[in-house]
């Protein structure tokens, strides 16, 4: 029998945070600060490793698109929910949800992807210091970026459609501050069993597989620290990876916690803030305040800006008076 799509909805109404009536001004406020906090943290670290040489390495090339992927996906979903957090309208429409949905996950997962790239590209650094520059070189780090880029999007792509394929033909109610997979697949009317196991093992391959090399590389990373002789070096190494491992363990932390469970729960939206909000504010602060070089970089720039704001003195031409 050929199947009919009985999908009626036109529109989802996300409910947000809307049971906290009388919060909504100062969540606003509260989101508002962390959006700009954060875009102007990342659009100052891609400046700082643009502008300067010394950053000019594997490591920063890394950081510097981990930086444009914050901004891109705190620009998905806080514009939205600072919307529906002081309007009464709080709808999105059909495909604008499944564009968000699908956009968002895409580069969480790319994220994933790239964090487990950030930290081979240590490994390597102090398990192969000789090789390091041979291996690294600026050609095979551009590839390695568009490469989490391309498994971002495409591991993301099959929930996205086995989802779209789902029928909505009553409630239009999303339990969440912007379209995610589970909130909508539970709205579904058919079955979407299909979806919720390409779900799980999209988290599966972009969350948990991620994690576990992460995990290993850290691991072969420690034991190759704890036998270095001088207690300087081990303390600079330590440092180097304390910053990743920091971004690494929020990022995965929360996101295995929401998409490994194919059902999800009430406290998604909860953890939700933690990498859409809280995550992308802090990585900027961790990046800079934890790490020496980036820390001096921005030194230097400041000074170099100071100096050129300052007024010059220019020597005024004497004309002898014959």
């Amino acid at each position: 029998m050929k199947h009919v799509n009985r999908t009626a909805v036109n529109e989802f109404f996300l409910l947000a945070f809307s049971h906290f009536h009388s919060f909504q001004n100062v969540l606003f406020c509260a989101v508002l600060l962390a959006y700009t906090i954060c875009v102007f943290g990342n659009i100052t670290i891609i400046q700082l490793i643009r502008m300067e040489p010394s950053l000019h390495s594997p490591m920063y090339f890394f950081i510097s698109i981990f930086s444009i992927l914050d901004i891109m996906i705190v620009s998905v979903t806080i514009p939205k929910l600072m919307a529906i957090l002081i309007q009464t309208k709080k709808t999105i429409s059909f495909i604008g949800c499944f564009i968000q949905m699908y956009t968002f996950n895409a580069l969480g997962e790319t994220e994933c992807f790239l964090l487990t790239l950030m930290v081979f590209d240590r490994y390597l650094a102090i398990n192969s210091p000789l090789q390091y520059a041979a291996i690294m070189n600026s050609r095979f780090c551009f590839k390695l970026a568009v490469l989490s880029w391309f498994l971002g999007f495409l591991t993301s792509f099959f929930p996205t459609i086995f989802t779209f394929q789902l029928d909505f033909c009553g409630p239009n109610e999303v339990d969440h501050f912007f379209c995610d997979l589970t909130p909508l697949q539970n709205l579904a009317c058919s079955d979407p069993f299909i979806s919720n196991i390409t779900t799980s093992i999209a988290a599966v391959i972009a969350t948990v597989l991620p994690f576990f090399a992460i995990v290993g590389f850290y691991i072969n990373i420690i034991y190759t620290v704890l036998n270095i002789d001088r207690e300087k070096k081990k303390t600079r190494v330590f440092s180097t990876c304390s910053s990743h491992l920091i971004v690494a363990s929020l990022a995965y932390g929360s996101a295995i916690i929401v998409y490994v469970n194919p059902k999800g729960s009430q406290y998604d939206k909860f953890f939700a803030l933690t990498y859409t909000v809280v995550t992308p504010l802090l990585n900027p602060f961790i990046y800079t305040f934890r790490n020496r070089e980036v820390k001096n970089a921005f030194r230097k720039i400041t000074r170099q800006c100071i100096n050129f704001a300052k007024p010059q003195k220019h020597n005024e031409m004497v004309i002898p008076i014959s």
